[in-house]
């Protein structure tokens, strides 16, 4: 099932839009909040991203721009703004398409189909990821680098699965944190910190030294693939 990400501060429009996607089979998430939009999309990981252009904080095209500084996820902006200087603004910092406000369902759910399709039909398996030479079996938990192969910890495999669905771009501790331990509990710093070793000497194991980087102040990442 394809997540899609709905930032639109109008809250009738997104309830509007997220029951009718809900309908077509799709899962739906919106931003808890605007002021840190691509914090949000590393943390709820989407399949599309569907962008307003008028937004508290920044615009659209703010955010779209710093989307796409990690990842190639699909962007769609919904905007009453349609003229075409907008559009030609959105395509160029970086948004596959623009649907302008008022909008059927029908023509929305027609141009998600077609954005999905091109984006994730044709560009492989959506069950494994790929970076720097490795590949992340997303049904087994497990990693394969050359003839090695590691079977994962519940922890080990989300560490991995999230830095590589953004390889090249650091993710920070905070980031990761939060998504390992979805809770309100203090969690100390130091224990992402003894995961990350452990995992790191299972993939020197199979030569994968130096795989997981630690980019000071930043956080970690992963190569992107070869």
């Amino acid at each position: 099932m394809y997540k899609i990400m709905i930032v639109e501060d109008d809250q009738t429009i997104t309830d509007v839009l997220g029951r009718q996607l809900e309908r077509w089979g799709y899962a739906v998430c919106v931003p808890d909040d605007f002021a840190q939009i691509d914090q949000e999309f590393l943390r709820k990981e989407p399949d599309l991203v569907l962008m307003d252009i008028s937004l508290p904080y920044y615009d659209g095209y703010h955010w779209c721009e710093e989307i796409r500084r990690c990842s190639h996820t699909p962007i769609i902006f919904i905007s009453s703004a349609g003229e075409d200087m907008n559009q030609v603004m959105a395509l160029h910092m970086g948004a596959d398409d623009f649907i302008a406000k008022p909008f059927s369902m029908e023509v929305l759910i027609a141009k998600i189909q077609a954005v999905l399709r091109r984006a994730y039909a044709f560009g492989g398996d959506k069950n494994v990821l790929r970076a720097g030479g490795a590949v992340l079996n997303l049904t087994e938990a497990s990693l394969s680098f050359g003839s090695g192969r590691l079977e994962l910890s519940k922890n080990e495999f989300k560490i991995l699965q999230i830095l590589m669905e953004h390889p090249g771009s650091p993710v920070s501790r905070d980031a990761l944190i939060e998504k390992l331990w979805e809770t309100e509990s203090f969690i100390d710093d130091n224990t992402l910190t003894v995961n990350v070793t452990r995992l790191r000497r299972k993939l020197d194991e199979i030569g994968l030294p130096g795989f997981i980087k630690t980019r000071k102040g930043l956080g970690y990442l992963v190569e992107e693939a070869r």
